[in-house]
């Protein structure tokens, strides 16, 4: 293997560690997990240099801290005409899960989880689900952008297809928050002369 497909292909590696950090939410995410390594089993993989682009084939597992993402095919990639890189990962279903700071697990699923590494945008489609803390979004197709914060749930608009948000009591802001007692002020008591 020459110098410069060396180089590429260790390109390619950095280029898929990098976009799978990046799939973790950083407002919740457990800072200690984007440290770890990154650890990718598969049964198969295709490095495909002139395209850059590596395929793992499956059962593929990818670990890093307590990110764990299970698909049958795992793909990163650059888009023809962009400069943007991709990892979608592909089952039924492709599955991501993450520890939170707080302790729960924060999971989804879908026939496709697609992420773009230019635009922070998760996208979840087919059978796409959220699930954190009990409290869920179901939906044919979810899309979440990291930076922005925004997320949209969309139906086929077909059929029983609806997009089905279930919000879990304890999720509620202010409702788990104790109620706070006013700090009581001390008053000076004026003694009349």
């Amino acid at each position: 293997m020459s110098h410069i497909n060396r180089l590429q292909t260790h390109a390619n590696v950095m280029l898929l560690s990098g976009i799978l950090c990046l799939l973790s939410l950083p407002a919740i995410a457990k800072q200690g997990d984007l440290k770890q390594e990154l650890k990718i089993t598969a049964v198969s993989q295709f490095a495909d240099i002139k395209n850059n682009q590596i395929i793992f084939n499956g059962p593929v597992k990818i670990v890093q801290g307590s990110i764990n993402i299970n698909a049958d095919q795992l793909r990163a990639f650059t888009p023809e005409n962009s400069t943007s890189k991709r990892l979608i990962a592909t089952g039924t279903p492709a599955t991501f899960s993450q520890e939170l700071d707080d302790g729960n697990i924060g999971t989804a699923s879908a026939n496709e989880i697609s992420y773009d590494l230019a635009t922070t945008t998760l996208i979840l489609t087919g059978n796409a689900k959220l699930d954190q803390a009990g409290s869920q979004v179901t939906s044919n197709r979810i899309k979440y952008n990291i930076n922005a914060q925004e997320l949209i749930a969309e139906s086929s608009g077909t059929g029983q297809d609806r997009v089905i948000t279930i919000i879990q009591p304890a999720n509620f802001q202010g409702e788990t928050a104790p109620k706070q007692k006013l700090p009581e002020i001390p008053v000076k008591k004026q003694i009349k002369p």
